[in-house]
């Protein structure tokens, strides 16, 4: 390849791979070290985007991760900075690449954080979550959710998937949820989430005069919205069992069983009936009796022991925002009766 060499004893070496590091990065220096890879851009690697190249010399990251990398400064050719991903590269060329963690690897840690516990033994945890914790980490919600907590209540947590952590509520849903804290009880629970075996009752207080029905209708993501989930063509199977319980004022008390657990399902399903839960937003319910928030609570939740299988019941009262909410539709007894 004419006048890419730098000296006729120059020896390419194989593709992207790393070179002598001046930064060796102490093997326990945790997971927010920078590790420093350098490399000499290769003559099958002339002329190909600095992107491409990248991924050759760190595998283990996707190519989305190395191209914000990039944009932020940490990939250096020949010393120069500030480079685009498009960059073409010549044979030869000196290539450096910090490897900042990822937001993903640096959100499964252990944050202490109060947890109000139902129930707990060995195999299984209960808990009441309250509105406004973020279950599993995602984009905007790297820290501070329950899967980081959890990892600081007990040590096998960071042995499981998600933790332990078989299902979800809502960032803004409160209410009760199930946790498994060993491999078996993991394994049996999301079995048992899958055959319909767990029953997960909700109460949720919705605009309009909601009559007593099956909704059954398929639950896919939104293609106008991709935020939102809707009812779609195609969508995966989902069915809500909604009882009125009160009405009044056009809103009204419910009582909700889930049949499958669509991400959203409760709120998607009443809204695409033209029944928005109070204060969602998203799916355009407006702030109504003081609730600021979905106007949804996980109230029961029915399941057999995942080791012993014996049979369990938890009932979990509202918050009080939801409940003073309640009341001012069902009245006083109105949260008497789940």
């Amino acid at each position: 390849m004419p006048g890419e060499r730098e000296s006729a004893d120059y020896r390419e070496p194989p593709l992207a791979q790393p070179i002598a590091d001046d930064d060796d990065p102490a093997a326990d220096a945790g997971t927010d070290a920078v590790e420093t890879r350098q490399a000499r851009v290769a003559s099958a690697q002339h002329g190909e985007r600095l992107d491409k190249v990248l991924v050759a010399l760190a595998p283990e990251f996707s190519r989305s991760h190395l191209q914000q990398l990039i944009a932020l400064g940490h990939v250096r050719l020949d010393g120069q900075a500030g480079l685009a991903p498009a960059r073409r590269v010549r044979a030869g060329q000196r290539l450096e690449l910090e490897l900042v963690p990822t937001d993903e690897s640096r959100a499964f840690r252990p944050q202490p954080m109060a947890l109000t516990i139902v129930f707990e033994d060995e195999h299984l945890l209960v808990l009441d979550k309250p509105a406004g914790l973020v279950v599993h980490p995602a984009p905007g919600n790297w820290s501070g959710t329950l899967l980081n907590g959890l990892l600081a209540h007990h040590a096998a947590a960071a042995t499981l998937p998600r933790a332990g952590i078989v299902h979800r509520l809502d960032k803004d849903t409160s209410g009760v949820m199930m946790v498994g804290k060993s491999l078996p009880a993991v394994t049996a629970l999301v079995r048992d989430i899958a055959a319909r075996d767990v029953q997960r009752r909700y109460l949720a207080l919705a605009h309009g005069r909601v009559e007593s029905q099956r909704i059954d209708a398929p639950i896919g993501r939104d293609p106008a919205v991709r935020v939102r989930m809707a009812v779609v063509a195609g969508g995966r199977a989902a069915r809500t069992d909604v009882e009125r319980v009160a009405e009044r004022d056009a809103i009204s008390a419910l009582r909700c069983a889930l049949h499958t657990g669509r991400t959203h399902q409760i709120r998607v399903h009443l809204a695409w009936r033209g029944h928005p839960l109070v204060a969602d937003a998203l799916y355009g319910g407006k702030p109504a009796l003081g609730m600021q928030r979905q106007a949804l609570h996980a109230v029961r939740l029915a399941l057999a022991h995942p080791l012993t299988r014996a049979p369990l019941v938890f009932d979990c009262a509202p918050p009080a925002d939801f409940a003073a909410a309640w009341v001012q539709v069902a009245g006083e007894g109105g949260l008497a009766a789940l």
